[in-house]
């Protein structure tokens, strides 16, 4: 499989899986206008590229929260994955681990995470899995301590915490197929009363509440020794917050879209974001990328990398293992290009002087 763009492989994967899988993952909320805007919202930001700056091959490594990653790009946290491919998760951290990358494994996730960790283990350059843990507070503290616990045990150094989702985002793609639950033998292994190797157990349902509140925060770090990343964090003030509580990092993102319709896209709201938080904390950004070029835009606004969800599964459906390495590779390649053409050496050296941004139609009615 020769992969030409994430966009081509993107008909792969729709050619590939049943109409209701491929619509659970590509689809968002309501109208899909976020959705949308996550992608076409980076077309409006223009490269100023750089000449005659001697830059040899451009390195892309670089450490993040302590880890020493081969590439800023990394796999951002999505369920289901056994549904793109038997292997399900499995295969998407031997792609992960070969690319030197960070996977965020989903609290949804169709695979164990033990199964996960020994999997990216199987492939990793240095042995490391380089795997995070994303969580859904749960109201029952006790099983989201021993959720994070499990996580911990695994080889999971950090936990990602989704804070957008006080209740479920209403996504008319699902419901027109009536997709509401998974096939028989397929379930989220990481929700099961026992770890794997026990007794069969009844599987939870993930339980959304609008009581969490800043506190769950304060309790969960005092409760895991695992540092934590806020993701769902799209407002200023909210930013500033996640600084005072302590966590680790913060990801900028809406959810692909599939929770709160029209909110802006997530390159739009990264600036003041990082305006807020002042280099205190890394940047996580998440949404809308599909070139080399999207990564640069979002690492020279202030995102010290970036994660992608949606081309992940595509690749997964289309080749399995093979297919999301390839996308990997293909960001990588895309971004060294890209990063040579902009006369820059290193991540370190891009910043907003490459920029340049083109008015909206909102912009150009209100002047």
């Amino acid at each position: 499989m020769q992969i030409i763009s994430l966009r081509e492989l993107e008909e792969e994967a729709r050619r590939r899986l049943p109409p209701a899988y491929y619509d659970y993952f590509a689809g968002g909320a309501d109208d899909e206008i976020t959705m949308r805007a996550n992608e076409t919202a980076f077309g409006r930001i223009r490269l100023l590229p750089r000449v005659l700056r001697a830059t040899g091959k451009p390195q892309i490594d670089l450490t993040l929260l302590g880890e020493r990653l081969k590439t800023p790009v990394l796999i951002a946290p999505t369920a289901f994955h056994r549904l793109a491919h038997p292997e399900g998760e499995c295969a998407t951290a031997r792609a992960a681990a070969a690319a030197g990358t960070i996977m965020i494994v989903s609290m949804a996730s169709t695979v164990a995470i033990e199964e996960v960790a020994a999997a990216a283990r199987e492939t990793g350059i240095d042995g490391d899995p380089h795997l995070w843990f994303q969580l859904y507070l749960q109201p029952d503290r006790g099983f989201t301590k021993a959720l994070a616990q499990r996580a911990e045990a695994a080889g999971c150094k950090t936990l990602v915490v989704t804070v957008d989702s006080p209740v479920f985002g209403h996504r008319e793609r699902e419901i027109r197929h009536g997709f509401h639950d998974l096939p028989p033998g397929m379930c989220c292994e990481n929700l099961r009363e026992t770890a794997p190797g026990a007794v069969p157990a009844a599987v939870r349902p993930i339980a959304f509440s609008s009581q969490f509140s800043w506190e769950d925060i304060d309790w969960l770090m005092n409760s895991t020794s695992l540092k934590i990343v806020l993701k769902g964090i799209v407002h200023p003030e909210d930013a500033r917050l996640a600084v005072q509580s302590g966590v680790a990092a913060i990801m900028v993102s809406n959810h692909g879209g599939r929770q709160l319709d029209t909110v802006p896209s997530t390159i739009e709201l990264l600036p003041a974001i990082a305006d807020a938080v002042g280099g205190s904390v890394p940047l996580l950004l998440d949404g809308g990328i599909r070139r080399g070029t999207d990564a640069i835009k979002a690492l020279a606004l202030g995102a010290s990398a970036v994660a992608i969800g949606r081309p992940v599964l595509w690749g997964l459906a289309a080749g399995g293992t093979e297919g999301v390495a390839q996308v990997l590779e293909t960001l990588r390649t895309e971004l060294e290009r890209a990063l040579a053409l902009c006369g820059c050496s290193s991540l370190r050296e891009v910043g907003p002087e490459l920029l340049r941004f083109q008015p909206t139609e909102a912009s150009c009615m209100l002047s």
